[in-house]
């Protein structure tokens, strides 16, 4: 399995797809004027400016629901591992996808926006909503909604859920073990997977108001209280930031640490952890209640801004400040030469055990204490995106009881990721984003040689700004945007 696994992953993770990611990420801040800098104050004031509705939710929960899908296991466990793979250099690279993901990120969530529907109660959309509204290609939506389903409902699942398990077993021991379908597992994997499933359980089968009221509280405090230590921890080896520094940069252009690595492993790490171009952010933005398409599109924007720069960068300071870190792939150019090289890669370890140096025992359980959290909501996010495309589907053939069947998938998932190797969870997490990221850029791409809404909208919004006007709106007729039949109709 592993080899079949890792066969497609180097397919669909190709330097056609880095290319893609980065090329489209330059493509759309040049196009906007590089939005992610020009607008930057009016992001942080959306965050707080819309309001819940009866149907749709406030746009800081709808930041708390997208949050809670980029700020994951990615932040944790996909930072060590860029590093680890791709060395310190990784970082750099990491940074540039965020910062040009921010255009990408804000593209796609306008869209999402733009062509939503109002589906029993409660708004709905994403890049299967889009494709088929300004592209006109059913077909291509389809694969989009059921590669999405795939995706997040088997093959990712799986990667947040093993670096709980991962996690919960390095900080509170893994020596004993029990007998599970003819496996010896672990009896911490064993119980991290009972409890994580049956938490997951009880919120998702209460609905997308569950999700975002639970998002919205935890979100902010997680990541605002893993920053701060992270912050600690830097203070304390203030002396040796501006040599980290000089590392990150140099390696990411040095051919001796292996450019090819940095660059690959820092734009997939990166796509994986910001989610920017993959077409999980469409999902949540749409289901905001907002005044003006652009607005959820921004918001989404600054989303990447706190994902990466922010909580990924606090990972990658701690690990190689703290020098718990070897590098394994591109030879002796670059070596933390604190571990010995039986620590997995694909695995918290590297965050846990520079913690630990810190703040010794007490390291290692507040990292998987965090990455429980970290994990768990990007969970429910991925729940979330699968109902969403499964409601997509539902418009033109139904399944009994499909989100009943959908919920208990997800759930095994989760278990089974659980208890399982990292390296083969991780793999198939990857093919996951992969596919999605194909799907959703080349769509986007299109959509802008098409009529280009997403910049339309924009343009509006800065005019309606420029103006100041007291209430935002949005008329797609006027624009000569087609199909985008709820704002139409409002």
């Amino acid at each position: 399995m592993q080899d079949i696994v890792s066969t497609i992953n180097g397919y669909i993770w190709s330097d056609a797809l880095i290319y893609l990611c980065l090329g489209a990420g330059l493509f759309f801040s040049v196009l906007t004027r590089f939005v992610q800098v020009r607008m930057f104050r009016e992001m942080i004031h959306l965050i707080f400016s819309g309001k819940e509705s009866d149907r749709g939710i406030s746009s800081f929960q709808a930041l708390a629901v997208s949050l809670s899908g980029r700020v994951g296991t990615g932040n944790i466990a996909g930072v060590a591992a860029a590093i680890g793979f791709g060395g310190p250099g990784a970082i750099f690279w990491m940074w540039v996808v965020a910062f040009l993901g921010a255009a990408t990120a804000y593209i796609e969530s306008a869209l999402g926006q733009i062509y939503k529907e109002e589906d029993e109660g409660q708004f709905r959309g994403g890049p299967a909503y889009y494709i088929e509204k300004a592209m006109g290609q059913k077909w291509y939506a389809w694969i989009f909604a059921i590669a999405t389903i795939i995706a997040v409902g088997i093959l990712l699942p799986g990667v947040q859920s093993n670096s709980i398990g991962n996690a919960a077993e390095l900080a509170f021991g893994g020596e004993t073990t029990v007998n599970f379908l003819g496996d010896q597992i672990s009896a911490t994997k064993l119980s991290a997977a009972v409890i994580v499933v049956a938490i997951l359980g009880f919120i998702i089968f209460g609905g997308v108001k569950r999700i975002a009221h639970f998002t919205q509280i935890v979100v902010p405090f997680m990541a605002l209280g893993y920053i701060l230590l992270a912050l600690g921890i830097i203070v304390m080896h203030i002396g040796e930031l501006p040599a980290i520094l000089s590392m990150i940069f140099s390696d990411a252009f040095t051919p001796m640490a292996g450019l090819g690595a940095a660059i690959g492993w820092g734009v997939k790490r990166g796509v994986y952890s910001n989610e920017a171009g993959q077409g999980t952010g469409p999902h949540a933005a749409a289901a905001a209640e907002v005044d003006h398409p652009a607005q959820q599109g921004l918001v989404q924007a600054f989303s990447v801004y706190i994902d990466t720069l922010f909580v990924c960068s606090a990972t990658a300071f701690m690990i190689l400040i703290t020098n718990q870190y070897y590098v394994d792939g591109i030879g002796n150019a670059v070596s933390g030469g604190m571990l010995t090289t039986g620590v997995t890669i694909n695995s918290p370890a590297f965050t846990q055990l520079a913690l630990q140096s810190v703040m010794g025992g007490f390291g290692k359980t507040f990292v998987a204490v965090a990455l429980f959290f970290f994990a768990f909501t990007t969970l429910l996010a991925y729940y979330y995106i699968a109902e969403t495309n499964v409601a997509y589907i539902r418009r033109t053939f139904r399944i009994p009881y499909e989100l009943t069947i959908l919920k208990i998938v997800l759930m095994a998932a989760v278990f089974y990721g659980t208890v399982r190797s990292a390296d083969l969870a991780w793999a198939m997490g990857d093919i996951g984003v992969g596919l999605m990221a194909w799907l959703n850029i080349v769509g986007i791409l299109i959509l802008f040689f098409m009529g280009s809404p997403a910049i339309k909208a924009l343009r509006d919004y800065e005019k309606q700004k420029k103006a100041g006007v007291e209430k935002y709106s949005f008329d797609p007729d006027a624009l000569g945007i087609k199909n985008a039949d709820f704002w139409s109709k409002k």
